[in-house]
């Protein structure tokens, strides 16, 4: 009986789906018979970076952290299509230069239009934040 050429390609990924969830399963046994097994008062209690938490952690921010982390993130990931262009400069040749620098105007027109409108002033100077004040 020969296998179908599907069959025969999905084999190995049979393998490693059976390995990888048996490496998951062993750690999580081998961890629960060696870990620790103390339960200490202050054992649950939230640590990080040496400061114990004062306070609730549900805290208000500001809303224009978040706007500052989303410009980040996206400007972040386009430098990311911009790296991808490096690496293949060669292969694509004058036409993939011109389109990285139609790319890259877009960004800069973003850019330009998020800075017009205020949306990265953060005092009260802008005019979001003239705008603002007017509501008032």
């Amino acid at each position: 009986m020969t296998m179908h050429p599907t069959h025969a390609a999905l084999w190995p990924l049979a393998v490693y789906l059976v390995a990888v969830i048996g490496l998951i399963a062993s750690m999580i046994v081998i961890s629960f018979f060696l870990g620790q097994k103390h339960k200490d008062r202050l054992t649950g209690e939230p640590y990080e970076s040496g400061i114990m938490p004062t306070g609730s952690a549900r805290g208000r921010f500001d809303i224009k952290f978040y706007i500052v982390a989303m410009f980040f993130v996206i400007f972040d990931l386009e430098s990311v299509f911009i790296y991808a262009w490096a690496v293949s400069v060669r292969e694509t040749g004058w036409a993939g230069y011109f389109e990285v620098l139609i790319f890259i105007g877009i960004l800069m027109a973003g850019l330009v239009y998020l800075w017009r409108i205020g949306a990265l002033d953060w005092g009260t100077s802008g005019r979001l934040g003239k705008r603002g004040a007017d509501a008032k």
